[in-house]
């Protein structure tokens, strides 16, 4: 593996990235709403937090914003990047020159990564300027918990949306499909998690497996620890995840969200390398 193809098919997805227009409009409305986010949270209304000031505050009120639109914009994102060139027929070109799949594969997923991370990086550096502007400088920590953990977010659903480009062979079947996972994750993991615990009357611990394997919802109680908010807030299963591992928590919780890094593209670039179509 060459290093400098890998940078070269880095810079190319840069490039289409900011000749993306769902992709800008994905930075214009993140960004938009971070700062309008912030400027509520200064005002002290709107969060549906209390207790909390500056950057705390901001970091309790954005955490939704970050589980609803972060995964959207990843897995679509990634859901397009190989189905949408395999469409035009550019990523059969590309694969004639002298570059390995993993080179390519490399390429475009740190690519994307470097895009999407900018996009979460601006508007939360514009949300923290604006805070810093308005004097809230305090409790720094957890908003910088929460954009570390943003990011590992962002990149686990990169990596899914990436497996979801590679078995799709047309890039409106991988929107779809990515869309249908987003929504599977957001609104389908809670009502499904509750449901099944009431139908089968799960175990806390069965349950606390459970809610690891959505990483959303791990994103959600990593956040929460880092407010130093106490996960009773999420009933038995906080209470059981506190007792049972404590210092060693939000060990677990990166360990669970850096998995959905790896397996995925793991799994993308065996496929990918199999696949004869190409």
């Amino acid at each position: 593996m060459e290093i400098r193809v890998v940078v070269t098919i880095l810079r190319k997805e840069i490039d289409d990235s900011l000749n993306n227009y769902w992709f800008m409009l994905y930075t214009l409305s993140f960004t938009g709403l971070a700062l309008l986010l912030s400027w509520l949270s200064l005002s002290g209304s709107g969060t549906g937090y209390t207790g909390f000031a500056g950057f705390g505050r901001t970091a309790a009120s954005l955490i939704n914003l970050v589980l609803l639109v972060v995964p959207l914009m990843a897995l679509t994102i990634g859901a397009g990047s190989l189905s949408a060139e395999q469409e035009r027929g550019t990523l059969a070109y590309l694969l004639a020159q002298p570059v390995n799949r993993l080179e390519v594969m490399l390429g475009k997923y740190l690519g994307l990564s470097l895009s999407l991370l900018g996009v979460l990086a601006l508007g939360f550096g514009l949300s923290g300027i604006t805070i810093a502007g308005q004097g809230g400088q305090s409790d720094l920590w957890p908003f910088a918990v929460l954009v570390l953990f943003s990011f590992i977010l962002a990149l686990g659903m990169l990596s899914l949306g990436m497996l979801i480009s590679v078995i799709a062979h047309k890039s409106a079947v991988a929107t779809g499909i990515a869309l249908f996972v987003w929504l599977l994750f957001v609104f389908v993991g809670d009502l499904g998690l509750m449901g099944t615990t009431l139908a089968f009357k799960l175990p806390i611990r069965t349950l606390f497996s459970l809610a690891l394997l959505n990483p959303l919802q791990v994103f959600k109680m990593s956040a929460l620890i880092s407010l130093n908010t106490s996960l009773d807030v999420l009933g038995p299963t906080g209470i059981y995840a506190l007792q049972t591992y404590r210092d060693n928590l939000v060990w677990l919780f990166l360990g669970a969200m850096t998995v959905w890094i790896v397996i995925p593209f793991g799994i993308s670039y065996f496929i990918f390398n199999q696949r004869g179509d190409l």
